[in-house]
């Protein structure tokens, strides 16, 4: 696995082999740490708000933390909706992060119901009642080993811990896009991947080590 200086190393030596990945800026995210640590596992990565680049960059990344209307409103308010959408019907490369992943479904189920991006069916619903929420700290992933979603966790073991943050989880119509599975209370999809579009509900950029290859194997699948 590139470390992160060596990263860093190659891309001072060979700019022009850099993937060009933009971070969606919509106002609801990590998004410095998110872009820090695509720069270091071999991006060039630029934060963005304007749609053109969202739809012609070679891969994109949505993020988020916070409420999922929120989410969606200020992708709204942004006129970034159409952008994201058209990227995704031209199967170019998107990775959703924990809100990120939730906005692609029909609907969510948080402070009342909202319309999302609707690429992938399903809903997104709240743990239910005896369980501590959110869902915070360290839990481990089974992974899916048949691409696409292969392509996101080469290299990641059955029950590799990653770092969480979140009340409400995804279920996709569609069992066949689940990328990988995580239990808490009940077995939830904790990741899906669907043609070039991957999204995990867990926050790479806080998952230490192989969070960094999950990071890495994406910049990896845009180059």
């Amino acid at each position: 696995m590139t470390t992160f200086t060596e990263a860093r190393n190659n891309r001072k030596s060979n700019p022009q082999t850099e993937p060009d990945i933009v971070v969606i800026d919509y106002g609801l995210g990590n998004l410095r740490s998110v872009t820090k640590a695509l720069e270091a596992v071999g991006g060039r990565v630029e934060l963005t708000t304007a749609p053109e680049r969202i739809i012609s960059a070679k891969g994109a990344v949505l993020p988020g933390v916070g409420a999922f209307s929120a989410g969606m409103e200020n992708l709204r308010s942004r006129d970034l909706l159409p952008a994201v959408q058209q990227r995704i019907d031209e199967g170019k490369p998107l990775l959703g992060i924990c809100l990120g992943l939730q906005l692609l479904f029909t609907l969510s189920e948080e402070h009342g119901l909202h319309g999302g991006l609707d690429v992938v069916k399903g809903k997104v619903v709240r743990f239910g009642e005896g369980l501590k929420i959110p869902h915070m700290g360290w839990n481990t992933i089974k992974p899916v080993r048949q691409p696409p979603a292969s392509y996101l966790f080469e290299g990641i073991p059955d029950n590799t811990f990653f770092y969480f943050v979140h009340s409400y989880y995804v279920m996709p119509e569609d069992t066949s896009v689940v990328a990988a599975t995580t239990e808490y209370g009940i077995e939830f999809t904790s990741a899906i991947a669907k043609n070039s579009l991957f999204a995990v509900q867990f926050h790479p950029e806080k998952s230490s080590d192989l969070g960094q290859k999950i990071l890495e194997n994406f910049v990896k699948y845009v180059g």
